[in-house]
């Protein structure tokens, strides 16, 4: 039986940060995808590296400013993957957040940027608001243009996995957890793959199935209760339409949230919703509903644009990606978006993650390392992830 410092659950991009951190660290390193790595739901995000401007508004400065931070390490470390684009805050006559506020949130992302270059904003003259092809200038008072990054989050997860196994990590992608046995000296787990039966015994396991991460926690023995949660779906409708110049921050014309209009390889990506779901027993799918949501709201800002039903003939594709929020009574858009590490007194060798951000991967791969190492001793480190270039 194959023996591990560290078997990592899950293929997304929270588990392959945490193997490339702990191998570069010179641990032992296994990790076990149940599908193709990154193609659940890191591959079905909103495309973004931000700082998330708008989690200034419920009071997340810590979040926000690790965010920024790790914005910058991915622009160095994957400049074929993280380029810098654009945003765009057009506030009309009733918008819900004043230019005065937007100003204020704006300046305060660019202090926690720490005077990155792309902390710089500025207020469009508006003999240059006719460059935002189709937008609304009906009501239109002031457009403020700001700076964050977009990426292919699965073409980077899949390179953050290359890494790991660069550094000896072992992969297997296809290969579904069985059962999951913790015992006083280590952890063993079986898992199939192409047919057999594989099993592994490791010193700790970090369980970073997504949301699937309390489905992976009721094939522990002996059994381990999880952390209640939502599942919340965010649906994004891509449109054959030419792609806008930058990105567009849009408040919602239906409610308090924000949207998202992108460009994503030569057509316009329109994300996201907060859709709450009982269970995960079927593939998420975009609800009529929330198709609905999101091209009234493009419709609104773009009145140029065709009807309803014509828009619905242009989509060319949908998807869905799956956030795991703790369970509160607070509407999914005004809870936190940390990362929750959960380990039990009975189940000392095993690690939950419990939602996260694709921008802060590699924050929470560090803060699982410093786990790794208190809890079995540092090893002889072979590389720094800090100078590990991603492509």
């Amino acid at each position: 039986m194959a023996c591990f410092d560290i078997a990592i659950i899950g293929g997304g991009i929270s588990g392959v940060g945490i193997a490339q951190y702990a191998a570069a660290a010179g641990y032992s390193t296994l990790l076990v995808e149940k599908d193709e790595i990154g193609g659940q739901t890191s591959a079905n995000s909103s495309k973004l590296i931000h700082g998330g401007l708008r989690y200034l508004e419920t009071g997340q400065i810590n979040l926000v400013r690790k965010s920024l931070l790790e914005r910058r390490h991915l622009l160095n470390l994957a400049p074929t993957l993280v380029k810098a684009v654009p945003f765009y805050i057009p506030v009309y006559d009733n918008s819900q957040r004043s230019p005065l506020t937007i100003r204020a949130g704006l300046s305060l992302y660019a202090l926690l940027s720490q005077f990155d270059p792309l902390g710089q904003f500025v207020s469009l003259p508006a003999v240059h608001w006719h460059r935002l092809t189709g937008l609304k200038l009906t009501g239109l008072k002031a457009v403020f243009q700001y700076w964050d990054a977009q990426t292919d989050d699965k073409l980077l997860t899949q390179a953050v996995a290359r890494s790991a196994q660069a550094l000896g990590a072992e992969v297997y992608a296809e290969a579904e957890l069985v059962a999951l046995t913790h015992r006083h000296e280590n952890c063993e787990l079986s898992f199939s793959h192409r047919g057999e039966i594989c099993k592994a015994e490791a010193k700790l396991v970090i369980n970073a199935a997504g949301p699937w991460v309390n489905a992976v926690l009721s094939k522990v023995l002996p059994p381990l209760a999880g952390v209640e949660l939502d599942w919340v779906q965010g649906s994004h409708v891509l449109l054959d339409i030419p792609a806008p110049n930058g990105i567009l921050y849009l408040e919602s014309c239906f409610d308090q949230r924000v949207i998202f209009v992108m460009p994503w390889y030569g057509q316009t990506l329109v994300g996201t919703t907060e859709t709450e779901l009982a269970s995960l027993d079927t593939p998420p799918k975009a609800t009529v509903s929330e198709i609905n949501y999101l091209l009234g709201i493009y419709k609104h800002y773009f009145p140029l644009a065709p009807e309803l039903d014509a828009l619905k003939a242009k989509i060319t594709q949908t998807f869905c990606g799956i956030r795991v929020l703790p369970k509160q009574n607070s509407q999914a858009f005004e809870r936190p978006r940390d990362t929750l590490m959960q380990t039990s007194i009975s189940h000392p060798r095993i690690l939950s993650l419990y939602g996260g951000k694709l921008t802060t991967f590699r924050s929470t791969s560090a803060e699982v390392l410093e786990w790794i190492e208190k809890a079995i001793g540092k090893r002889a480190s072979i590389a720094d992830v800090n100078k590990l270039t991603l492509s």
